[in-house]
């Protein structure tokens, strides 16, 4: 097992990497889809999992994110889970979601999607201040919305590309329709 950058170096200590793994128990690949077997299989064997992980010094591994949810913001590579553990700090949030969209000055700007706590009505303008004060500049979303729920899949998991079809459909409660909430249902 290993993590590596985007280069497919190793990672130092602590910083965030891809988790490769080898062995006799990898698969040998998609069948009959050599295109697809290829970008999951090095030509000497690495399986890359999509999955992004830190190590600690006693080699214990945290999963930090996926790969294809990471956003890029000016360079700075930002994973979705650390807004949104720093969002749920917030006694008015119940939970939120995190996307990336593009952006012509930055590649791409982050966009937050919130359920509000039971009784609580926090603005968008309060909680990019509670992340602002906790978090780097950069990993502040440009935009809060603040909506009913999150649409999810059978299994629970937030649909994040339902939430990028909203910003990229321009329906209510994407960026551009500041106030609406996501879901098109007042929050």
């Amino acid at each position: 097992m290993r993590l590596v950058d985007g280069d497919g170096r190793d990672v130092l200590l602590g910083d965030p990497g891809e988790i490769w793994v080898r062995g006799p128990n990898i698969f040998a690949g998609y069948w009959r889809d050599p295109d697809t077997t290829a970008q999951v299989l090095t030509d000497d064997g690495w399986l890359r999992t999509g999955d992004v992980a830190v190590a600690d010094a006693d080699g214990w591994l945290s999963i930090v994110n996926r790969i294809k949810d990471l956003i890029i913001v000016s360079g700075f590579n930002v994973y979705p889970a650390e807004i949104e553990e720093v969002l749920a700090e917030n006694d008015d949030v119940s939970e939120a979601a995190v996307i990336g969209v593009p952006d012509a000055r930055t590649g791409e700007a982050i966009v937050a999607f919130v359920v509000p706590a039971d009784g609580a009505h926090p603005s968008a303008e309060e909680l990019r201040e509670f992340t602002a004060a906790r978090i780097a500049r950069y990993k502040v979303p440009s935009r809060v919305e603040v909506v009913d729920d999150l649409p999810r899949t059978m299994a629970g998991k937030v649909l994040r590309r339902a939430l990028r079809d909203l910003v990229s459909s321009g329906s209510p409660g994407s960026p551009g329709s500041p106030g609406e909430p996501a879901t098109g249902k007042p929050a």
